[in-house]
């Protein structure tokens, strides 16, 4: 079985970073989806990669549970926020590109 760990990215409708600072373990899809003749909906037998995320405070946590449980795993480094420091008195500043207007 193969397991996907990686830490979640933040919300796009926020600017927080609640529940960035977790691993996830996340079990690959191992079963087909089948569509439902009469309802049309979608569905599969296979629970663990639809139902199952598991929740680890560091990085060597999962590996640490997957090595022990047989599992091969890949490991997604998460992609660092780049920050420019910037100040309300930049908008009114002299050598700013486009001018300010109301």
């Amino acid at each position: 079985m193969h397991v996907h760990i990686y830490q979640p990215a933040r919300n796009p409708m926020q600017s927080g970073i609640a529940k960035t600072k977790s691993w996830l373990l996340e079990f690959d899809q191992s079963e087909r989806k089948t569509i439902g003749a009469l309802a049309g909906y979608t569905g599969s037998g296979d629970t663990l990669s639809t139902q199952l995320k598991m929740s680890f405070q560091s990085k060597q946590d999962a590996i640490e549970f997957a090595v022990k449980k047989g599992f091969s795993y890949d490991v997604s480094e998460p992609k660092k926020r780049a920050r420019r420091a910037k100040a309300y008195s930049d908008n009114f500043a002299y050598g700013r590109k486009l001018n300010w207007t109301h």
